[in-house]
C-alpha cells in the first residue's frame, strides 16, 4: 500500500493570541523599572531629622514665621516710600528719539491721575499722588550720555520714550547700551504720538515692532504703553506707585542720596581756597555713617563734618516758625564722626623698609653682567661658578684631591724638558664632567673642536672661513629682506610682537630691561630686577591678600548703624575746593565703604564688541566708570586667565570681539561692579589737564571688576627674528637678528625657536656683524624664520578723577608715569606691533 502524502496547508489567519496578563498591582520588576533607582517617598514622612520630631502645629508655626519674615522684607524695602513724609519714587523719563518730548510725557502722566492740571516741567518735579498715597519725583532727562547715566543709576523707575515714525538711531542705542551696562532698576516703555499714525489699523503693528526692538535689550518688557491713551497712562502711574523697585545691587550695598539742594558756607578764612558745603537729600540704601567718606558726583570724595536733621515741616505753623529761626540754631545733629573716621590718604604711610629698593641703581653696568637674565639667573656673569675649569696636564693615577695642588701646567714632579718634547696623550688629560651643562654648552660631539673642517670629516662643520660682507651689500640685502617680512607679517599676523632693530643700535643696551623665560606661565619671575624701574610709591599701594574676606567685612560693616534710610538729612562737608562752585550741581552723592578711597591696581575685564570698526590700542586714554565714580586713565591690556606664576602677556591691541584684562591704578571698589569704558570724542584743551564734563563720550567697551592685585605681573613680549643664511642639516647660520658680536654673546643663553616649531640654541658667533651658528632639534627650511622671545614688565598707569578736577597727588603720578617709557629709537613696527 503506497504511503499517503500530506497536503500542504497555510497557517490559520484567524488564530487569536492570548490576552496579556493583567493584574490589579504591578509586579516588583515593573515598579523597579519605573522608579529607576529612585526611592519612593512614604506619605507622612519628613525630609530632615528636625522635621521628624516636629508636630503638625510646629510645622504650621514655622511656615507662618517664614511668611512673616518675607513680609517684613517687603515692608522694609518699601518703607522708605511710606507715609506722607516718605521719600518720593524717582522716575527718570528718557526720550530715545529726536521727536520725543519728556516734558510732554510727564504732563500726560500727571493729567491721567489729576485731570485739568498743568505742571511747569523745567527740571525735577515732585508730585503727590493721593490716589495711591505716594510721592513721585519726575526727572526729565536730556539726550546726553553723561546726564542720562547719572539720572538712571539713581532712579527707581526708568521710562523710555519711543517714536512711532522715527528710528532710535545710533545715539539712542548708545544710551540704551550704556544704561543697561551700568545697571538699571525697573524699566517701562512708552510710545509717544501714536495717534498720528494713519490708518489706525497700523498702530498695533507699530507697537508690536517697538516691543520686539525693546525686548532685544530688556526681555522682561511685556508691553509698550501709549502716552496718548489716558487709560494706559493711569496704568503706568499705578505700576509706578505700587511696584517695589528691584534696585541695583552695587547701589543698594551703599548709602546714597539724591541731592536736592547745595549750599556753600564760607570758611573762617575768606582768602582760603576751600570752604564747606551742605548737601540736602533723603537717605537711601543702607544707613548713612559720618565716619565714611562721601563721593559727591564727579567732584571727588570728601570728609563729613556732621549730619543734621532736615525733615520737612508737617504744618504751616511750624513752617512759619522755622523761617524765623536761625539756620545755625535748632537743627538736630544726628551723627558726628569719631576717631574711626576715614582719612583722605590714598597711599599707605612711607615705610623705612622701602628705602632698600629706592637706593638701587637704575641698571647695572654692562661690564658687571655678561649675559641676559633667563628666568632668575644671569648666565655668564659668575666667572668661577658653574663653569668647568680648563683641562690640566696631570700624571696618571692622580686623584681629585691631588689635582688641586697642581697650578696650571707647572708640575714640579715632571721634568720640564720631557714635557716640552712629548705630546700629552688623551689619557693624561683629566677633564671634569661633574659641572652641569650651561646653555652655551653644545650637546654635539666635541672630539674635533680644535681641528679644521677642511682636514677632518664632520657632520657639522666646526669652523669655516667666514668673510664679513661689504656694508653696501649688507644694507641692500637687509632692506630687501625686511620689506618681504613686513608684507608677510601684515597678511597673517603670525608675529604680532616682532620688532626690527636698526643696525647701529646695540641690542644689549636698548633691550637691557628685557629678560628671557623658558615658559611664560610657569617660569619664576624675579621681581627684584623690576624694583629700580617701578613707579614711585608703587609699594605704598593697598595690598589685599584675601580679597573675598576683606570684601565681606566691608559690606557687612555697612549693614549696622548710621542714619536710617528714609530720613531727610543735611550733610555738612568740609574742605571743598572753591573752584567747584562754578561747576554743575551734582545729582547724587554716594557713601564709600571702608578703604574705598585707597589706591591699588584695579583689574577689570574688558570686552570690545564685534561691531567695533577698528581695534583698541593699549595705553589709549579712556574714561572709565566704576559704579558712581569716573576716572581718566591709560589702560594696559593683558591676557585673561589664571597662571601659576601670576604672569600675563601684555596685549598691544584689543581686537573686536576679544576679551582681555584692563589694569590701572585707582581707588578700590568692593564687589563685582559693572565697568564702562568711554572714548572721548574731543581731546582736552592744552590749558587743562582734565577734560571737562561737556566732553562728548562714546561707549567703547564694557566689563566687570576683578579682585585687585598689585602683584599681578604684565609682561611685554618682544620678538627678534633672523634669517637662516646657510643651512647644513640641523646647523644653521643666522643673520639679521643681531648686528655685532657682543650682542650675540649677550643673548647667547636664550632659547631659539622657528616659525614651524623647531627649538635650538646659539652655538657660536661668526665675524663681527652679528652672524652666528645655531643648532636645532630638526631640519630648518630656507623659508623658515628664527626668533627669540624677550620679556619686560610694564606697570599700570595712574588714574585721575574725571569731570571734577584731578585727584590729590595726580600731578606727582603723571611725573611718575613719564618714567615708564616703552618706545625707543631704533625700532621698526611690524604688522600691528607698536613697540
Amino acid at each position: 500500500m503506497a504511503p499517503q502524502t500530506e497536503s500542504h496547508h497555510h497557517r490559520s489567519t484567524t488564530k487569536i493570541p492570548q490576552k496579556p496578563f493583567k493584574s490589579r498591582h504591578a509586579t516588583k520588576s515593573y515598579i523597579k523599572e519605573l522608579t529607576k533607582g529612585k526611592v519612593e517617598r512614604v506619605p507622612g514622612s519628613r525630609k530632615t531629622p528636625h522635621q521628624q520630631v516636629m508636630s503638625k502645629i510646629d510645622r504650621r508655626h514655622q511656615a507662618k514665621q517664614i511668611r512673616q519674615i518675607k513680609h517684613k522684607e517687603i515692608v522694609k524695602s518699601t518703607s522708605v516710600f511710606a507715609g506722607h513724609e516718605g521719600a518720593p519714587r524717582l522716575i527718570a523719563v528718557l526720550p530715545l528719539c529726536e521727536d520725543c518730548d519728556a516734558a510732554a510725557a510727564i504732563q500726560k502722566l500727571h493729567q491721567s491721575v489729576i485731570p485739568d492740571s498743568d505742571l511747569p516741567v523745567d527740571g525735577p518735579l515732585k508730585v503727590r499722588v493721593e490716589r495711591f498715597g505716594q510721592s513721585v519725583l519726575y526727572m526729565p532727562v536730556k539726550r546726553d550720555l553723561v546726564a542720562a547715566m547719572d539720572a538712571c543709576r539713581v532712579a527707581d523707575f526708568v521710562i523710555f520714550l519711543l517714536s512711532p515714525d522715527h528710528e532710535v538711531g545710533e545715539e539712542g542705542e548708545q544710551l540704551i547700551r550704556a544704561i543697561e551696562s551700568q545697571g538699571v532698576s525697573n524699566v517701562l516703555t512708552m510710545v509717544q504720538n501714536l495717534n498720528t499714525i494713519q490708518p489706525p489699523k497700523k498702530q498695533p503693528q507699530i507697537v508690536s515692532s517697538l516691543k520686539s526692538y525693546i525686548n532685544h535689550f530688556f526681555p522682561d518688557q511685556d508691553k509698550v504703553h501709549s502716552v496718548d491713551s489716558d487709560r494706559e497712562c493711569a496704568n503706568v502711574i499705578r505700576s509706578l506707585c505700587t511696584t517695589t523697585p528691584k534696585g541695583v545691587v552695587w547701589r543698594e550695598d551703599r548709602s546714597w542720596i539724591l541731592v536736592e539742594d547745595v549750599h556753600w558756607s564760607q570758611g573762617q578764612n575768606e582768602s582760603s581756597a576751600r570752604a564747606g558745603v551742605i548737601l540736602t537729600g533723603v537717605v537711601r540704601g543702607k544707613g548713612l555713617k559720618a565716619d565714611r567718606l562721601l563721593q559727591v558726583g564727579d567732584w571727588g570724595h570728601f570728609q563729613i563734618e556732621k549730619i543734621t536733621d532736615a525733615s520737612l515741616p508737617t504744618s504751616r505753623k511750624h513752617k512759619a516758625d522755622e523761617m524765623t529761626m536761625d539756620p545755625e540754631q535748632g537743627t538736630k545733629i544726628l551723627q558726628v564722626p569719631d576717631e574711626d573716621q576715614d582719612d583722605l590718604d590714598e597711599l599707605a604711610p612711607y615705610d623705612e623698609a622701602m628705602t632698600d629698593f629706592d637706593n638701587l641703581p637704575a641698571s647695572e653696568a654692562p661690564s658687571e653682567r655678561k649675559g641676559v637674565l633667563l628666568d632668575d639667573h644671569h648666565y655668564f656673569s659668575d666667572e668661577d661658578q658653574g663653569i668647568p675649569p680648563p683641562p690640566k696636564k696631570l700624571p696618571k693615577g692622580t686623584s681629585n684631591y691631588q689635582s688641586a695642588w697642581f697650578l696650571g701646567d707647572d708640575m714640579s714632579d715632571v721634568d720640564s724638558s720631557d714635557s716640552d718634547q712629548e705630546e700629552p696623550s688623551d689619557s693624561n688629560i683629566d677633564v671634569s664632567m661633574a659641572a652641569p651643562l650651561l646653555p652655551q654648552d653644545e650637546p654635539l660631539s666635541t672630539a674635533h673642536q680644535g681641528e679644521a673642517t677642511e682636514t677632518t670629516p664632520s657632520e657639522y662643520p666646526q669652523s669655516e672661513a667666514f668673510l664679513n660682507p661689504s656694508p653696501a651689500d649688507e644694507a641692500q640685502e637687509l632692506s630687501a629682506y625686511r620689506s618681504s617680512r613686513k608684507t608677510s607679517a601684515k597678511e597673517d599676523l603670525e608675529f604680532p610682537d616682532e620688532i626690527e632693530l636698526h643696525p647701529n643700535v646695540l641690542a644689549r643696551e636698548r633691550l637691557s630691561r628685557y629678560r628671557g623665560l623658558r615658559s611664560l606661565k610657569t617660569s619664576t619671575w624675579d621681581t627684584t630686577e623690576d624694583k629700580p624701574h617701578q613707579p614711585q610709591d608703587y609699594d605704598r599701594l593697598l595690598p589685599i591678600p584675601d580679597y573675598k574676606s576683606a570684601r565681606k567685612t566691608a559690606v557687612r560693616e555697612a549693614l549696622v548703624g548710621g542714619v536710617p534710610a528714609g530720613k531727610r538729612v543735611s550733610i555738612h562737608l568740609r574742605n571743598i575746593p572753591l573752584s567747584l562752585q562754578n561747576s554743575h550741581k551734582p545729582l547724587s552723592a554716594f557713601s564709600l565703604l571702608r578703604h574705598e578711597h585707597k589706591r591699588t591696581v584695579i583689574n577689570t575685564t574688558i570686552t570690545l564688541p564685534s561691531s567695533a570698526s577698528e581695534p583698541l590700542p593699549s595705553k589709549s586714554q579712556l574714561v572709565v566708570q566704576i559704579g558712581s565714580r569716573r576716572f581718566l586713565t591709560n589702560l594696559l591690556f593683558s591676557q585673561s586667565g589664571s597662571t601659576p606664576n601670576d604672569v600675563h602677556k601684555y596685549l598691544r591691541f584689543l581686537h573686536p570681539g576679544q576679551t582681555a584684562v584692563a589694569s590701572f591704578i585707582a581707588p578700590v571698589t568692593w564687589g563685582s561692579i559693572p565697568v564702562l569704558f568711554f572714548l572721548p570724542s574731543s581731546s582736552p584743551s592744552s590749558s587743562s589737564t582734565t577734560p571737562q564734563p561737556q566732553t562728548h563720550l562714546h561707549l567703547t567697551a564694557t566689563g566687570t571688576t576683578l579682585p585687585p592685585s598689585p602683584s599681578r605681573t604684565i609682561a611685554k613680549r618682544l620678538i627678534l627674528t633672523g634669517h637662516p643664511y646657510k643651512i647644513h642639516k640641523k646647523l644653521v647660520t643666522v643673520r639679521y637678528m643681531f648686528f655685532n658680536k657682543e650682542d650675540v654673546e649677550w643673548f647667547k643663553a636664550l632659547r631659539l625657536w622657528t616659525k614651524r616649531g623647531r627649538q635650538g640654541f646659539v652655538r657660536e658667533s661668526l665675524g663681527t656683524h652679528g652672524y652666528f651658528k645655531a643648532v636645532f632639534d630638526g631640519k630648518v627650511g630656507p623659508m623658515d624664520a628664527v626668533g627669540v622671545s624677550l620679556y619686560k614688565r610694564v606697570w599700570p598707569r595712574g588714574a585721575k578723577g574725571w569731570g571734577g578736577g584731578m585727584v590729590e597727588g595726580g600731578e606727582e603720578r603723571e611725573e611718575n608715569e613719564k618714567k615708564n617709557v616703552d618706545v625707543g629709537e631704533g625700532e621698526v613696527v611690524m604688522g600691528d606691533a607698536v613697540v
